[in-house]
């Protein structure tokens, strides 16, 4: 066997440790997944709550979203792990990454929905207000359709960039893809578990990296 094959495309270190390596690669998925349900949604529903112009509210918003903003991934999900038992609150390591990297890329998301809402020219509320509508009405009826359209392009990288740090999870010794190709790796000398997972990463960003550019070509506001 070539030696390149040999090192990085051993089928029979590939066929030993494939099926760990898979079992990995649906957790990683898994994790991505939530973490983009938890982070979108409730960057979306802070973003709302700011539109409301609660000033206490607004506060706090703004706090959570400086602090997640500015701290790594990976101290968010180590502090989480290991700092809430402190508290009595003991999660698991898939918990504690989802809620981790989900409250980061809610912070992010937070402010990409509220630079959206305030794109929306003001004339939208105007023409609103003036058919007899209230707050409520226009925000979901008539700017919110509009501003997420704006969003979707750079919330799309930004979920893409964040849920790539479901790796930084080995940290409280969640079972994903990278952790376990490391380690079959390190065991049988060879990186071929390696090419694997980073095929496997392949197939599960690339149509996300995809989409992404395909709604950045159709513009801020969908044509």
């Amino acid at each position: 066997m070539h030696p390149l094959l040999d090192n990085f495309f051993n089928p029979q270190i590939l066929a030993q440790y494939g099926p760990a390596i898979f079992g990995g690669f649906g957790t990683t998925v898994a994790v991505a997944l939530l973490t983009i349900i938890v982070g979108v949604g409730s960057g979306l529903i802070l973003a709302i709550v700011r539109a409301m112009r609660v000033r206490s509210a607004d506060i706090v918003i703004t706090i959570f979203v400086d602090v997640f903003r500015t701290l790594p991934q990976l101290v968010v999900i180590v502090f989480i792990y290991f700092g809430l038992p402190y508290a009595g609150i003991q999660l698991s390591p898939f918990a504690a990454t989802v809620i981790a990297l989900g409250a980061v890329l809610a912070a992010f998301a937070t402010e990409i929905f509220w630079a959206a809402i305030q794109a929306v020219p003001q004339g939208q509320w105007d023409a609103a207000r003036s058919l007899g509508l209230g707050f409520f009405k226009i925000l979901f009826l008539v700017i919110l359709p509009q501003a997420i359209r704006l969003a979707v392009p750079l919330l799309t990288n930004r979920a893409i960039a964040i849920t790539k740090g479901t790796a930084l999870g080995t940290a409280v010794a969640l079972p994903e893809l990278l952790g376990r190709a490391e380690s079959a790796m390190a065991i049988a000398a060879n990186p071929s578990p390696l090419t694997l997972a980073a095929a496997l990463y392949l197939v599960f960003f690339v149509p996300l990296v995809v989409a992404s550019r395909w709604l950045e070509a159709l513009g801020p506001v969908g044509r």
